[in-house]
């Protein structure tokens, strides 16, 4: 990932904190073809001093193959982003841009024995029904035979981190003026993304004056 400004990184633990929050990403890697990618939900795990990204590939997709302890992968994670329109700034002539949040996790990616495949279903769907308001639902609640059928048909591949990248593209390098108003035309929004990065960039200046948006973002952030 290159880090258009220093102001734009996003701390490790930070990045690793909201890779995990949102639990979705693109997985990729590259062989005598050029690269391939799917999309894929993950957990991240510690193990000792490592940092793990765990994922679940169908047995016949490509990239199981690749996952040979030796190649790298990459995990690419974004967030919330939105357009930015020049005649949008108070100030002249800035240029047109797009604001988002986004982290890359890359390292070696070890395949799975197949009896780790039950504890990476059940470690996923932890993760994943917890953000829901309603009782979680587990494996135990699949009818065994076609579970372990299910389970059978998958392979965990276990990503082990040695780069993490993050990268907050929020204007931190504008000035306040620009910053309200870039925030203020965001938070007039109707994509809940655009108005969720409004949010973001006033608790980056809480102490300036906000409008209160149509959908009732806060004055002033925090």
């Amino acid at each position: 990932m290159h880090i258009l400004r220093p102001q734009f990184r996003i701390e490790q633990e930070r990045a690793l904190a909201f890779a995990a929050e949102r639990g979705f990403g693109v997985i990729v890697a590259a062989d005598e073809r050029g690269p391939r990618g799917s999309h894929v939900p993950f957990v991240i795990l510690r193990r000792d001093d490592c940092v793990i990204v765990q994922i679940h590939l169908t047995a016949k997709n490509p990239l199981v193959a690749l996952a040979d302890g030796n190649r790298r992968f990459l995990l690419i994670v974004s967030g919330d982003d939105a357009y930015v329109s020049n005649d949008w700034y108070a100030s002249r002539d800035n240029v047109s841009t797009w604001l988002y949040e986004a982290v890359h996790l890359s390292g070696i990616a070890h395949l799975g024995a197949l009896d780790e495949n039950r504890g990476h279903g059940d470690a996923l769907l932890a993760v994943a029904e917890a953000r829901l308001p309603k009782q979680p639902w587990d494996l135990a609640g699949m009818e065994p035979a076609k579970r372990e059928s299910m389970l059978a048909s998958i392979r965990v591949i276990d990503l082990v981190v040695d780069q993490i990248e993050g990268q907050s593209k929020l204007n931190q390098h504008k000035s306040d003026a620009d910053h309200v108003a870039v925030s203020n035309q965001l938070a007039r929004a109707e994509e809940t993304g655009s108005r969720r990065l409004a949010g973001r960039m006033r608790a980056l200046r809480p102490e300036l004056a906000y409008e209160c948006g149509k959908h009732g973002l806060e004055t002033a952030a925090g």
